[in-house]
Parts: C-alpha cells; sequence; structure tokens
C-alpha cells in the first residue's frame, strides 16, 4: 500500500510541475535559471547534442541530414547547366530555400507557407555568400557558356529551435560532401552530363574532369542565444524562444571572425558585454562543428 501511495504521489507531482509548466511557463524557467540550468538540465551555455549524416539523399549531387536536439534538417543540392549572364560570364549561380512542411510543427498549417521559412532563407544565402564559402567562378564551366546552376534545398523536418544554425550547418555539410557531375561536348557543341555507365568511355573529351569538388573558402557557422534579464542560453529549443522571445544570431567564420550579428527585435537590449558574451559562446560552438563536420568527412572517406 506505502509503495501504491507513493508512486501516485510522485505521479501526482509531476502532473503538477506539467502544469505549472504549461499556465505559468515564464516563472517555471525563471526559477531554473536562478541555479544557471534548464528544465532538460543543460547548463545556459551549452548546446545540445548534434548529429550529422552525410550522403542523405542519394540522388542529390551533395546532400546531409543534420539534428540539433530534437531539431532535424535535411539539405540537398542538385546542379544544372546554365548560360552564364552576359554581366558575369566566367561565374555560376547559387539559389537557396528553406522549406518548412507542415510536418515539421503545429503551427505550421497545410496550404499556408510559414511565414519565418523566407525570411530564413534569405538569412542563409546572405551568411554562405558574405562568408566567401564558394567562388561562384568555381561553378564555371565555359566562360560565356556554360556554368552551374547551384540549387539548395534546406528541409525542416521538425522543428524545436535554432532553426537558422541547424539549418546553416546542414547547408554547409552538404556542400562539403557535394561531387560536381562530370559533363562533355556534344557534337552540336552542347554541354551535356556524362552518365555513369559513360564514365570510362566518354564519346568526348570531358570539361571538368579535375574539378569534381568545390574549394570550401571560409566556412560559416553560427550560434543563436535567447537573451532574458541577465540571462543568455545558448542554442534555445523552440519553447525556450517562444517564452523569452529575444534571440541574437552571432555567424563566425572558421577562423572565428565575425561574419554577422542578426537580432529581430525582443524586449532586451543586447549591450557590448552581451554581445561580447555571445560571441564567446559562440567561438566555442564553431570548434564543436568543425570537429563534427571533419569526423563525418573523415568516415565518408574510410567508407
Amino acid at each position: 500500500m506505502a509503495e501504491k501511495a507513493t508512486e501516485k504521489t510522485g505521479m501526482e507531482g509531476e502532473m503538477e510541475v506539467d502544469a505549472y509548466r504549461r499556465l505559468f511557463p515564464l516563472p517555471f524557467y525563471e526559477r531554473h535559471l536562478l541555479d544557471s540550468l534548464r528544465p532538460d538540465g543543460r547548463p545556459l551555455s551549452r548546446s545540445r547534442d548534434t548529429s550529422l549524416s552525410l550522403g542523405a539523399v542519394s540522388s542529390a549531387d551533395g546532400s546531409a541530414l543534420v539534428k540539433f536536439g530534437d531539431t532535424t534538417m535535411l539539405a540537398a543540392i542538385k546542379l544544372e547547366v546554365m548560360t552564364p549572364s552576359k554581366e558575369s560570364p566566367d561565374e555560376g549561380c547559387l539559389g537557396i530555400e528553406f522549406h518548412m512542411p507542415p510536418i515539421c510543427s503545429p503551427i505550421v498549417r497545410p496550404g499556408k507557407p510559414a511565414e519565418i521559412a523566407p525570411v530564413i532563407s534569405k538569412q542563409l544565402e546572405d551568411a554562405i555568400l558574405s562568408s566567401g564559402l564558394i567562388n561562384l567562378k568555381e561553378l564555371s564551366l565555359i566562360s560565356g557558356k556554360a556554368a552551374w546552376m547551384t540549387y539548395v534545398d534546406i528541409y525542416c523536418l521538425n522543428a524545436d529551435g535554432s532553426l537558422f544554425d541547424a539549418a546553416l550547418f546542414a547547408a554547409v555539410a552538404a556542400f562539403s560532401h557535394l561531387q560536381i557531375p562530370l559533363v562533355s561536348l556534344s557534337e552540336g557543341g552542347r554541354v551535356i552530363t556524362v552518365s555513369g555507365e559513360n564514365l570510362d568511355n566518354p564519346a568526348k573529351e570531358l570539361v571538368n574532369k579535375d574539378k569534381r569538388n568545390l574549394t570550401l573558402h571560409s566556412i560559416p557557422f553560427s550560434l543563436t542565444c535567447v537573451l532574458h534579464k541577465n540571462y543568455i542560453l545558448a542554442d534555445p529549443t523552440a519553447e525556450e524562444e517562444s517564452i523569452m522571445e529575444t534571440l541574437l544570431t552571432v555567424v563566425l567564420d572558421s577562423s572565428s571572425q565575425l561574419i554577422s550579428l542578426y537580432k529581430p527585435g525582443g524586449s532586451v537590449l543586447a549591450f557590448k558585454t552581451t554581445v561580447q558574451d555571445c560571441i564567446s559562446h559562440t567561438r566555442k560552438r564553431v570548434k564543436e562543428l568543425q570537429k563534427i563536420l571533419s569526423e563525418a568527412l573523415s568516415d565518408m572517406e574510410i567508407d
């Protein structure tokens, strides 16, 4: 009887905590913040467990599956031959799109695109281009005649906070995995992709036999922090973002040089010391993500 009573009391206690969390989410979090911990037990500056799988989409030219805690992103790159513009005859093009299907979150409704999706698409494009990750001249095949149009699609499979950070890491990982298709010139002078069965004996000389990979020059990484009073919470969950609202995203390159800061409003002011602390947290996160990416690439080479 005593064991049943204890078990019942424990269950009732858990139900009371869950009810308090739902009814008074901010006071619930603030009680934990006093101990410099979050409800999931993480210290305030610690990011969630992160995993990376390269080559998740076999039909893509480069792909990656990334998980930041429960936040899950799938990035896929597809290359198509295009005619370069007259203004940039020696450059290819890059198109980035971030997708949030209804399966990723209860706040995304079928038939109605998520409002944040085009915002993150623009952030991703700005971060990748301003960092100098890719030299668009490397996408050129034949000056003025042919270049690669690079489509980068990032799909959010589960949205649980820090969406931009996970999407950027997925895009960077997909570029690291990218294998550029071989192409040759047809008799009519058209650039055509050489399929797998014709690789050993192509009908015409290959145009890009020595250009199978892109050189990634300055890899961008990011960390989003939630600001609340004098607290800084790194890599917030969706619940933390919705409760505390003030976000600051720092983007650094692989040498820890600042690329951009992004603060979309919020009630908490980002003072100089706060920004410096967020940058310091981001530098630590960059090292973690670099190690994860390096290990994934090493595993791919072994396989």
